[in-house]
């Protein structure tokens, strides 16, 4: 995936990165945001049980933050969460 000039260009200008840092910070955020719903889940519920969090807490924490996400991800219940990662 390309990222905009003018987006790396404004990056650049009011962080005080070089281009070359813009871009890379640029492509970084765009790839977060690109991360599939279901890598998403997979991806927090991991590091979640690594914090010893139980199953109950981590499917209603990744429900609300996946509510927060700039592009929100459809309102899953926690059998769909629970899906994705258990199958």
């Amino acid at each position: 995936m390309t990222t905009s000039p003018d987006l790396v260009a404004q990056v650049a200008a009011t962080t005080g990165l070089t281009p070359a840092e813009a871009a890379r910070v640029v492509g970084d955020v765009v790839a977060y945001l690109a991360e599939p719903v279901e890598d998403v889940v997979r991806r927090r519920h991991a590091e979640l049980k690594t914090h010893g969090a139980k199953n109950p807490e981590i499917f209603a924490r990744i429900a609300a933050e996946l509510e927060q996400r700039v592009v929100a991800a459809p309102r899953l219940t926690e059998r769909q969460l629970r899906r994705m990662i258990y199958g």
